[in-house]
């Protein structure tokens, strides 16, 4: 087992949080990601690696690797590498200390306790004591960050956080299946009904407007598949807040915050264990 090594899957806004806080701490981290990633908040998520090569968040660097020797390397240059493997193949080859199941799927895509010392799970689908060690909540409010040693998260309400008094206002899906075509960027004003990116079908182009008044923190790729009912981005109404489409949310902070105690807790036992 490689003792000083985690594992985190998913590279989106609120993995990169924790994997941000873990790489600022000094630990050794190695993400795991899909092949076609579809995170909206693509300015603050490492995964967007997958895509470019590379990912700068607040100066955290990721780099997207295909073996051993270059996750050695990155690992030497105080980077952190991102690999595509999205059933976890990787966990069985290196053995890691700690698992960290950040893709947020509202349900467990197969991590399991046996795959490391520690697993944690972020959010619902998971139950700490039988498929992970700890469930860490992620709903918005008073137990935001909580960490679960028996039993779940709050179940998915489908309703986002309140920000700026919208909430489900705020998030934007597709009305149909095709493929997206940006008009506008991340860090964009728009006003409501503007149209700010269209989906290509074979028919037409339907538009897709703004719901609200306000930035535009997330938006998913150009050129992505989306199919009907996908969530394709976010809008913040507070128009002073551009800064924040660029850095880690609060939310994300207060999450990564719990799932570090938890790797510190089990990396102090392994030491303790040795000594």
């Amino acid at each position: 087992m490689n003792k000083d090594l985690v594992i985190v899957r998913g590279g989106g806004d609120i993995a990169t949080g924790t994997i941000y806080a873990l790489w600022y701490a000094g630990y050794k981290v190695l993400v795991l990601e899909a092949e076609k990633p579809a995170a909206i908040r693509r300015q603050v998520s490492v995964c967007e690696a997958v895509y470019e090569g590379t990912a700068v968040v607040e100066g955290m660097e990721a780099v997207l690797i295909n073996n051993k020797e270059q996750m050695e390397e990155v690992w030497e240059k105080g980077k952190v590498p991102i690999v595509v493997d999205p059933f976890g193949v990787w966990i069985g080859k290196l053995s890691p200390l700690v698992v960290i199941d950040c893709i947020l799927a509202k349900k467990n895509l197969g991590t399991r306790k046996d795959m490391a010392e520690v697993t944690i799970g972020l959010g619902p689908g998971f139950c700490a004591g039988e498929d992970v060690d700890f469930v860490i909540e992620t709903m918005r409010g008073h137990n935001l960050g909580r960490i679960i040693d028996k039993g779940s998260a709050i179940p998915n309400t489908g309703v986002p956080g309140m920000i700026g008094g919208f909430a489900a206002e705020r998030v934007i899906h597709a009305s149909c299946q095709g493929i997206l075509n940006n008009v506008h960027k991340i860090g964009d004003i728009v006003e409501k009904d503007e149209v700010i990116a269209l989906i290509k079908t074979d028919s037409r182009d339907i538009p897709v407007k703004a719901t609200i008044t306000g930035i535009i923190r997330g938006l998913i790729r150009d050129g992505y598949p989306v199919t009907k009912g996908f969530k394709i981005a976010d809008i913040d109404p507070r128009k002073e807040e551009l800064a924040n489409c660029f850095t880690i949310s609060d939310k994300s902070r207060c999450i990564a915050g719990s799932v570090l105690c938890v790797v510190c807790r089990a990396f102090a036992k392994n030491i303790n264990e040795k000594n």
